[in-house]
């Protein structure tokens, strides 16, 4: 065993710089066992771990947990290290936008426990009697979350979600096949890069890069803005590839995709495999978005669900999951064990500047019919 080496590992992990999975990964690769991997790894979160333990009664913990998030979007050492340390099994569904999340729970789907909705969602949710309050003496953890996320329009006071992780919604590119300056939606529109386009596979989203084009609010009702927005986007329907949200990364790894509308954290993922991928937050603004962890009023195991949302609110936790998906945490405590990198992107830590190109999305009330009537129409032209 290569004990300099590892003591380099140790002093990677412990700056933020490594994460957890790698940490163990790398020390494994070094001859330690992986119980003794997760020790070490472990050992610099006694307080935390500590202090957590004393507080969950594991005779009201559930058997199971059924948790329902958008794909892509969780480490891959967050359910085993939960199902581990409290001994319930997780089962995870997945999804790719809040309307299939809004149609399944309005359809009557019952046994989850733990959904994950953006910010205007869960505003929708609560106007449908959807979700259930949650109990913040379970969720201790809640005080630890950024002052900017702890008390949303959507949710006042936090008394129905607890943040996920945060981003925008701007657009990758192939810097090897997208020519000149990159920072307008234009280029989405330029019929130089035709069958090279993609767009999200998400009405909201999608309408709202036309809004925004046309110098609007992406939370726009006006019926004359949508369908100035509707005829825009009717002009690009024919340069797209497709409409298609979280699979689109591999496109754009083999090269197949050179523009694509995304979400920082996946096109981020895809840079790890090609290096010529990188991300645009463009000159006319986008979207910033949270994604929040709620319980349905109909979900079986509310007290395990409890523990499963203070559990993500841990910092190491919280922060192994942003440093796997490129995702911004809403734990400020977690930012010491973000990777460097990471930290120091401007497309996931957007600067002041920047921020104010930025809209998050609103529940648009009775106008979704029309926007539910455009995307129809241009999902079938």
């Amino acid at each position: 065993m290569n004990n300099k080496k590892i003591a380099t590992l140790v002093e990677a992990f412990s700056e933020g710089s490594m994460t957890r999975r790698d940490f163990i990964k790398k020390t494994m690769a070094l001859g330690l066992s992986m119980a003794g991997a997760m020790t070490v790894a472990d050992s610099f979160f006694p307080e935390t771990r500590r202090a957590y333990a004393a507080q969950v009664d594991k005779s009201k913990l559930s058997k199971e947990l059924n948790i329902y998030n958008w794909s892509d979007y969780i480490a891959e050492d967050t359910i085993p290290n939960f199902e581990k340390e409290f001994g319930v099994k997780v089962n995870y569904d997945t999804y790719e936008d809040n309307e299939a999340l809004l149609a399944k729970l309005q359809s009557g789907a019952t046994g989850y426990d733990i959904v994950v909705p953006t910010g205007y969602m869960v505003e929708i949710m609560l106007k449908q009697g959807l979700l259930a309050p949650i109990n913040r003496g379970n969720i201790p953890n809640l005080k630890g979350i950024s002052k900017e996320l702890s008390d949303p329009p959507y949710d006042p006071g936090r008394k129905h979600s607890v943040p996920w992780q945060w981003g925008t919604t701007g657009f990758a590119f192939n810097a090897k096949k997208v020519k000149g300056k990159v920072d307008t939606w234009d280029l989405l529109w330029n019929p130089e890069y035709k069958g090279k386009i993609t767009m999200l596979d998400d009405m909201r989203s999608a309408i709202s890069v036309a809004l925004k084009r046309l110098g609007y609010s992406l939370n726009a009702t006006s019926e004359k803005e949508l369908m100035e927005a509707k005829k825009l986007l009717m002009e690009q329907k024919p340069l797209l590839k497709a409409y298609i949200s979280a699979p689109v990364k591999s496109l754009l790894i083999s090269g197949e995709v050179w523009l694509s509308q995304l979400w920082v954290g996946d096109t981020l993922m895809a840079k790890d495999e090609n290096e010529d991928i990188d991300y645009c937050i463009p000159k006319e603004g986008c979207e910033i978005w949270d994604d929040n962890l709620a319980i349905p009023k109909s979900a079986p195991h509310q007290y395990t669900a409890e523990v499963w949302m203070n559990y993500c609110l841990r910092p190491e936790v919280s922060a192994a999951v942003s440093n796997f998906v490129h995702y911004a945490t809403p734990v400020e405590a977690a930012k010491k064990f973000i990777n460097k990198d990471d930290l120091n992107n401007p497309g996931i830590y957007p600067s002041a500047e920047v921020m104010k190109r930025l809209e998050f999305q609103k529940d648009v009330g009775e106008a979704t019919r029309i926007y539910d009537q455009i995307w129809t129409e241009l999902k079938a032209a």
